[in-house]
Parts: C-alpha cells; sequence; structure tokens
C-alpha cells in the first residue's frame, strides 16, 4: 500500500523580543523558551540592564542563538522580508487563532506594565492579541505565540475530530508519574 507524502514543511524563520522589558526573569524565560520552540533570533528594544542578565535561562539561549538589543526603536533593523509582529491586548488586534503566521516574522512583546510604543506599534505589520480577558506575563505570552506558530505552520497533521490522540489512542492505561519515564 503507497503512503502519502508527508506535507512539506514551511521553510522560514522567526524571531521573538520585548520592548522596554525590565525583568530578567521574564527576558530569561522568554529567551528559553524561543530556544526551545526553534526561533532564529532574540531581541530587545530599550531593556533595562537588570533584564538583560536573563537569569532564568538555563538553556544557555544567547549561547545557541543571536540576541540583539536595540536601544530604542528607530535602531530596529529586521532582515528584509521579515514582518513584525506586536502582541499586545488592543480590542482592534486580531485574535491569535485567527491569525495567518507569516514566513518570515518577528514577534515583538510590550513591556511588564505597560504597553507597545506608539512608535513600535506604527511599525508593525500586524497586532495581535491572545484572547485573555486580562493581560498575562510577557514570558508566558511569548511561549503562546511561538506554540501557535509552531502548531499552526503544518510540522503536525491536523488534530482529530474526536477526544485524545491520533486514531482513538488514549494514554489513560500508562502510569503517571516518575516512575513511568
Amino acid at each position: 500500500m503507497h503512503q502519502p507524502a508527508p506535507p512539506t514543511l514551511p521553510r522560514g524563520y522567526f524571531a521573538i523580543g520585548a520592548e522596554r522589558v525590565s525583568k530578567a526573569l521574564n527576558l530569561g524565560n522568554l529567551m528559553r523558551s524561543a530556544h526551545g520552540f526553534g526561533a532564529s533570533f532574540t531581541f530587545t528594544i530599550g531593556a533595562t540592564y537588570q533584564a538583560l542578565e536573563a537569569r532564568a535561562d538555563t538553556s544557555k539561549g544567547a549561547q545557541h542563538l543571536p540576541h540583539y538589543n536595540w536601544a530604542n526603536v528607530e535602531e530596529l533593523v529586521l532582515p528584509a522580508g521579515c514582518r513584525l509582529v506586536g502582541v499586545e491586548l488592543l480590542d482592534d488586534a486580531v485574535d491569535l487563532p485567527n491569525f495567518r503566521h507569516p514566513l518570515c516574522a518577528a514577534y515583538v512583546l510590550g513591556p511588564e506594565r505597560g504597553a507597545l510604543s506608539p512608535e513600535l506599534a506604527a511599525k508593525c505589520n500586524y497586532i495581535v492579541r491572545i484572547p485573555t480577558s486580562f493581560c498575562i506575563n510577557l514570558a508566558m505570552a511569548g511561549a503562546i505565540v511561538m506554540y501557535d506558530r509552531v502548531r499552526s505552520l503544518g510540522r503536525f497533521p491536523p488534530r482529530p475530530l474526536g477526544e485524545g490522540g491520533p486514531a482513538g489512542r488514549r494514554l489513560a492505561s500508562r502510569k503517571v508519574g516518575r516512575s513511568a519515564r
């Protein structure tokens, strides 16, 4: 029996960063998630010195992918063809589940206690929102956006129509906890 060829994975790249980030743990967690999800680079715009310590990056993502730190929005330079996608909780932003990710994209989140600056928002090709009723942690928001990108760009088959895994596979019969590893 002939198996159909798997779909070709899309090429392209993505980056993720934050504007005016001030907490080292948030930047470190964002960088760690970026490394795990396969980002091509990370960046900050106007980050505080303390944030640049990125203490929570236990995967040492900065040793594996480039990190750019721009002092202000005017310094921001992205590769040709790269779309800038702002992530902000705005009523007129596109809900993330309804957004088709650009093949080449740089996602930027606003600061912990604030929003994307008007200058940066004006540079964005798109602004998306995670459909929550209030703002969530910066690093968590970044991880959600990266997961949505990886999930939606064809690396995985469509989800099954019924609950559970493909072809009705269940995990209920497996042991749960450390002993099952």
